[in-house]
């Protein structure tokens, strides 16, 4: 088989990729389209990956996104692992609970589609588990069967992927855990071997893949975000697809060089609470370098009880600066995980768009809130030491 012949399919999915992204209506500047391409390049990664290790019988865990191959508004507080599951196989998971604020798990029926997300009746937190002492876990999922144990899960009918998720709220405190899982029911099978004929399925199947991710995420700020009037939040609400005790409060934003958006938002007992801005790509911006996301640990807290965010493009000299990275519109995005309760409005953040000098007649703590510039590079420092540790440790 010629070489041209295996990889055309990719190659094609590609190229229509990159016209798609350089249309994209949204582009303001030259850093959104180097974005863009800097996008399709992490995705072409991913789906390399994910196409590779592809294994029905003796299925692997690896990371469904991160800050190198992002997608879906990726969380930069997560790390996301996911396998593929068969709804009639024996999975075991066994693990080491890490330190982080939370850690959960999803059965995935289908994929993220155009016209619907999966459903999250099978999606729990490690509070559904039997953890020893030193940190160790194991549960199993697998079709129904009699008397099934307390750590017996039912993958159920279309299961075709099953996803963990770690969240950190500090950066460098905080420790994750490991994780394994393997196939009980193919233990035994030999492992497949490696033809041309499947390298050919693996460029193939990366290029549906592809194809797949640029259009879904390409167009889900329109379905869920885009149709909310601009620099407003909505009222917090179950996250669509996601778990029973996860909250999100959603928007865009539209901000002059010379705007500002203030944010107010109650300190609430959910044990993990952010905020982030993400692009119209529907991805992170660039959480590393920038502060471009906040958390409970890492915001400064008013004495009254609230979080005050400023969203800017130039430096408000405040601690809650969140950095739009020179993005004239962006995603507003709020979660909650792991409440033990709804979160309601009265929970959720309230903001307005002000001229960015009157931002600190306008904060009730601003001599509280202020830092500087020494102040701030220690911040961004910080940042990056805690995403070496998070990360890469």
């Amino acid at each position: 088989m010629a070489l041209d012949d295996v990889t055309a399919p990719l190659r094609d999915a590609i190229a229509a990729a990159e016209r798609q992204i350089a249309a994209a209506e949204f582009i303001d500047s030259d850093a959104d389209l180097a974005e863009g391409y800097d996008y399709l390049a992490g995705s072409i990664a991913a789906v390399l990956q994910q196409s590779r290790t592809h294994d029905k019988v003796h299925p692997v865990l690896h990371t469904s996104t991160g800050p190198y191959t992002k997608m879906g508004l990726d969380n930069p507080d997560t790390l996301y692992y996911h396998a593929d599951v068969v709804p009639e196989g024996t999975y075991r998971i066994r693990g080491i609970r890490g330190t982080t604020v939370d850690l959960s798990f999803q059965v995935l029926r289908g994929d993220y589609t155009p016209s619907e997300v999966p459903g999250g009746d099978d999606a729990f937190d490690d509070r559904r588990l039997t953890i020893a002492d030193d940190g160790s876990y194991e549960l199993t999922f697998g079709p129904p069967i009699d008397d099934a144990p307390s750590n017996y899960f039912v993958l159920g009918d279309g299961a075709s992927m099953l996803a963990i998720r770690e969240v950190y709220g500090d950066w460098i405190a905080e420790h994750k855990g490991s994780v394994t899982v393997e196939r009980l029911d193919t233990r035994d099978e030999p492992a497949r071997p490696l033809d041309s004929a499947r390298a050919a399925r693996q460029y193939a199947t990366a290029a549906k893949l592809l194809t797949s991710r640029i259009h879904t995420w390409f167009n889900f700020p329109k379905w869920f975000y885009l149709d909310e009037p601009v620099n407003t939040l909505t009222v917090p609400r179950p996250t669509p697809g996601g778990l029973s005790t996860q909250f999100s409060s959603v928007g865009h934003y539209d901000l002059a060089p010379d705007q500002a958006m203030l944010i107010t938002v109650p300190v609430s007992d959910s044990p993990y609470q952010g905020f982030q801005l993400g692009s119209l790509w529907y991805i992170s911006l660039d959480y590393v370098h920038h502060q471009t996301s906040l958390n409970t640990v890492q915001a400064q807290h008013d004495p009254d009880g609230m979080i005050r965010m400023v969203i800017a493009h130039r430096d408000p000299g405040v601690t809650n600066w969140v950095e739009t990275t020179g993005r004239r519109r962006g995603i507003l995005q709020f979660r909650w995980q792991r409440s033990d309760a709804p979160i309601d409005g009265s929970l959720g953040p309230t903001c307005e768009v002000v001229d960015l000098a009157q931002v600190p007649g306008l904060l009730p703590y601003y001599d509280h809130n202020r830092i500087d510039a020494d102040g701030w590079a220690e911040r961004i420092t910080a940042r990056r030491r805690g995403f070496a540790e998070r990360m890469l440790g």
